[in-house]
């Protein structure tokens, strides 16, 4: 039984490790970049030795890394473009968490399948109990298919989190554009004013619009593209507005002020819906975890009283 369970934790360190690369953050990504570390030998005026510089890099960055990018790039030759262009979506919607791409996501699908598939198949031949083959080779399927969907589920969690991060930040956010507005700024100075005011991903979003108006691309085109990279309904109708508001040349301040008081309604009704729903599933953890343990609790004595009285005697307990 020791072999098997030093194989899982083997197989187990395996798949975190590579999947924790494509989990990095990009204060690591920025830390392990070669061109760095050549500023700095530049700048202290030392000699620099390309291998000596390679081998100081991270095990990780050195040899997993690349392992895992070409097992990425090997699988996008045999993925059809459809798929591609939802990952390519998931990760734009969920703000290229940890600067993923298509190519590390399919990796860590990969790594993850085999892990999973891998780990029941140790369990169950090398474990007491057995197993028919057709059996195996179901729940191997099973758990590898498991697996292989689990970078897609935290995906999806990444996008749902974002968006509602956005979405409880717009109310205020669109309170300090109307401020800054109504004081005489124009509309990019104003979010300017709010990325600078906050460091969340609604400012974020704001920042790159700014950027990109000065690169030379249209308001409203970048507004919408804004939009769509956030895919929130409450952010496709404040572009609307404010598109709308600078081609009719109605007010800004006052679309603002509409669209900040309806963001806070809606926010407002979302916290209600969630209120509504938590007796709902307290009910679960309630049924499954509560109410068998108070059972136990208070039915246990009880139940050995009869057990050591006449009746209990009578059915032979």
């Amino acid at each position: 039984m020791v072999p098997v369970i030093i194989l899982i934790l083997v197989i187990l360190g395996g798949a975190i490790a590579l999947t924790v690369i494509g989990l990095r953050t990009p204060e690591m990504i920025d830390n392990r970049a070669l061109q760095n570390r050549l500023e700095e030998f530049t700048a202290k005026g030392e000699t620099v030795d390309l291998r000596k510089l390679e081998l100081s890099q991270p095990f990780t960055e050195r040899v997993i890394y690349p392992i895992a990018r070409k097992l990425g790039e090997l699988a996008i030759r045999f993925t059809p473009q459809n798929a591609l262009n939802s990952i390519s979506r998931k990760l734009e919607l969920a703000g290229s968490p940890a600067k993923l791409d298509p190519t590390m996501v399919l990796s860590m699908q990969f790594i993850a399948g085999i892990a999973f598939g891998g780990i029941v198949a140790l369990v169950f031949t090398l474990g007491p109990t057995k197993v028919a083959t057709g059996q195996l080779l179901l729940f191997v399927i099973i758990f590898a298919a498991l697996g292989f969907y689990f970078p897609q589920l935290w995906l999806t969690s990444q996008i749902q989190k974002r968006q509602k991060n956005i979405r409880k930040a717009m109310p205020d956010a669109l309170d300090l554009l109307t401020v800054c507005v109504e004081a005489g700024l124009g509309f990019d100075a104003a979010m300017s004013k709010v990325s600078e005011k906050w460091q969340n991903e609604l400012s974020l979003a704001f920042a790159r619009v700014i950027t990109e108006i000065q690169l030379g691309k249209l308001r409203r085109e970048a507004l919408r593209d804004m939009a769509d990279r956030i895919g929130l309904a409450e952010m496709t109708s404040f572009v609307a507005a404010v598109i709308q508001s600078e081609q009719l040349g109605v007010s800004l301040a006052k679309v603002l002020r509409i669209q900040s008081d309806q963001m806070r309604v809606k926010r407002r009704q979302l916290a209600e819906e969630e209120a509504h729903k938590a007796p709902i599933k307290m009910l679960i953890p309630m049924a499954l975890l509560i109410f068998p343990s108070l059972m136990i609790v208070l039915l246990t004595p009880a139940a050995l009283r009869l057990m050591n009285s006449g009746l209990g005697q009578m059915f032979g307990l």
